[in-house]
């Protein structure tokens, strides 16, 4: 049913980890409406969900950049997309 994509356990460990994410940024808005808006160190007035938005496009740039240039092991890229996360929910 399902053999169109190559379901590994990574790949399933990235769509429960972004599902699960978009889950928790529901229910946060439930829980305190309005985004928890704030200018960041970029001049931008961002939400969650743009923090989140720029979080996965700019993770997804570092791999991609990391494969073209270095190619594997992807544990380095690992470690810069999640300080790239802490940076974009924390400063940004």
């Amino acid at each position: 049913m399902l053999s169109w994509m190559a379901w590994t356990w990574p790949t399933a460990a990235i769509f429960i980890t972004l599902f699960s994410t978009i889950g928790l940024l529901v229910f946060l808005e439930i829980k305190n409406p309005g985004g928890d808006e704030r200018k960041g160190a970029l001049g931008l007035v961002t939400t969650r969900g743009d923090r989140l938005f720029l979080t996965c496009l700019g993770s997804s740039f570092i791999f991609l950049a990391w494969l073209g240039l270095m190619g594997e092991p992807l544990w380095w890229p690992l470690g810069l997309a999640i300080g790239w996360g802490t940076f974009c929910f924390w400063k940004v």
